[in-house]
């Protein structure tokens, strides 16, 4: 242990320190030590009101599903429709197409989605393609107004897609429950489906033209895929292949 410092020896250090530009030996306040470092704050805990609420996530198909079965005829599924708020092309739509022809009518034409025409009139198939579906359907005695042979037509989509694009997975999924409900409550014996989308959403499955002429079944019933009639318009080489189905259709009927 080194002995304690004498006078002397204390008097030089601290002449040494006054040589190096020491001018205070001692502080303002005393400092000690042995005193124990203050403790930190714990951080606050935020109480449960002061916590922002997380965003409660919705099942759009649980939800359209409910609705859809939920509904115990025609009128009352077309008013759950239009009460639906999870779609987005509702909110680009000017109408919900709904249907055309006659309820219970022994075939149900099942299209894709709303084009302009369709929007504006709130009706399914009555621009171009609609004038030719009710062209093929007139050539096996058929049509929506038809009184001894009626049809009965409506879509995937009740809302028309910006710029005619096809709907997207998500929104072929919102709608197939109500799509599902509306084929039990019209009770067709028979149902057509026109084009890719109407196939993806009631077969899960697309290639209309490896579908077409078919006969498969979709929600329990005998169904026929075909040619849109808007791929007949640009396509009209594939109008033989849409007659063979018609005629099949109605051999189908007859039979």
């Amino acid at each position: 242990m080194e002995s304690q410092l004498d006078y002397h020896q204390a008097k030089a250090l601290l002449e040494w320190q006054i040589d190096l530009g020491a001018t205070e030996a001692i502080g303002e306040q005393p400092v000690n030590r042995y005193e124990e470092p203050a403790k930190k704050p714990k951080p606050k805990v935020a109480a449960p009101a002061d916590i922002p609420a997380a965003p409660i996530e919705i099942d759009a198909v649980a939800v359209s599903r409910q609705m859809a079965n939920g509904s115990d005829d025609l009128e009352a599924l077309k008013a759950a429709m239009a009460g639906y708020e999870h779609c987005e092309l509702k909110k680009g739509a000017r109408s919900l197409v709904f249907s055309d022809g006659k309820p219970g009518a022994r075939v149900m034409v099942i299209g894709e989605a709303p084009g302009r025409d369709e929007d504006r009139e709130g009706r399914p198939f009555v621009g171009r393609a609609g004038q030719l579906l009710d062209a093929m359907l007139a050539a096996i005695d058929h049509g929506r107004d038809h009184a001894e042979n009626p049809v009965y037509i409506t879509n995937v989509m009740p809302w028309r897609p910006p710029n005619n694009r096809e709907p997207t997975p998500e929104e072929i999924a919102m709608m197939l429950p109500f799509l599902e409900r509306h084929v039990a409550l019209a009770q067709p014996d028979l149902l057509v489906l026109m084009g890719n989308v109407s196939c993806l959403a009631v077969l899960g499955k697309k290639g209309i033209t490896k579908l077409r002429g078919d006969w498969v079944e979709a929600f329990g019933k005998p169904a026929l895929p075909m040619f849109h009639p808007a791929y007949l318009l640009r396509n009209a080489p594939a109008k033989r292949e849409a007659w063979a189905d018609l005629l099949s259709l109605q051999k189908r009927l007859r039979g």
